[in-house]
């Protein structure tokens, strides 16, 4: 089994998943507060990686990186060499394809909370930022928690937009999926099915983590 693929998908799940705490937060909490009437315009924006063929997205952040893009030449400028296909590429890619994963459960959460709580903190004249950090994220954990973990396990499976935006260069952007396709290539069928397996069994466990933590199975199994 080739560990290398492994450990960088899991280093870029795990990068995409931070940088979506912070990124799709504030978009989470404006859509779930925000009264403008045209809001679900940014809705269909954040969702469009749910039905956009990740070849589709991928051959659009591959533009949007390219040189001769201002996003692509002032990178260049500045790092001194293009960001496609290197694994900034790929993780800023990521974070596109993996947004609504995070976003959707934050929303979810975050409109859960009773609006009455939320007015009373107000009311004590605690500020909306402290009022978010003391109520609002504390009562919608379980949401955050789902979706960091969503958009985790959305980006170990990534094949169309890691292709496209990172190619195949082992050690920089060659991930488990692309890895994986390799070996079927080349008819190498036993490392294809243990990678293949391994990435299956850490699926499950995110999902067995995800569906503990919104039924909160502790309730039921209390520790002791």
């Amino acid at each position: 089994m080739n560990w290398e693929p492994i450990l960088l998908t899991l280093r870029l799940a795990a990068m995409t998943a931070v940088i979506l705490v912070f990124v799709g937060m504030p978009i989470a909490y404006w859509l779930t507060y925000s009264r403008w009437r045209w809001k679900f315009l940014i809705e269909s924006v954040v969702a469009l990686p749910l039905v956009l063929p990740p070849t589709v997205l991928g051959f659009y952040v591959l533009v949007a990186i390219s040189p001769r893009s201002p996003l692509g030449h002032a990178y260049e400028n500045v790092v001194g060499h293009p960001l496609a296909f290197t694994f900034e590429g790929l993780l800023f890619a990521s974070v596109l394809y993996s947004l609504p994963f995070a976003v959707q459960p934050f929303t979810s959460a975050f409109g859960a909370v009773d609006p009455k709580l939320l007015e009373a903190s107000w009311t004590l004249g605690v500020s909306r930022l402290a009022t978010f950090f003391r109520v609002t994220l504390p009562l919608s954990a379980a949401g955050v928690v789902t979706g960091v973990v969503l958009s985790f396990a959305h980006t170990l499976g990534e094949f169309g937009v890691v292709l496209m935006v990172g190619g195949n260069i082992p050690g920089v952007t060659r991930t488990v999926s692309i890895d994986i396709y390799d070996e079927v290539q080349a008819l190498n069928y036993s490392a294809a099915a243990q990678t293949a397996l391994l990435l299956l069994v850490f699926s499950f466990l995110i999902l067995s983590i995800i569906y503990a933590v919104n039924r909160k199975v502790w309730a039921v199994w209390p520790m002791r």
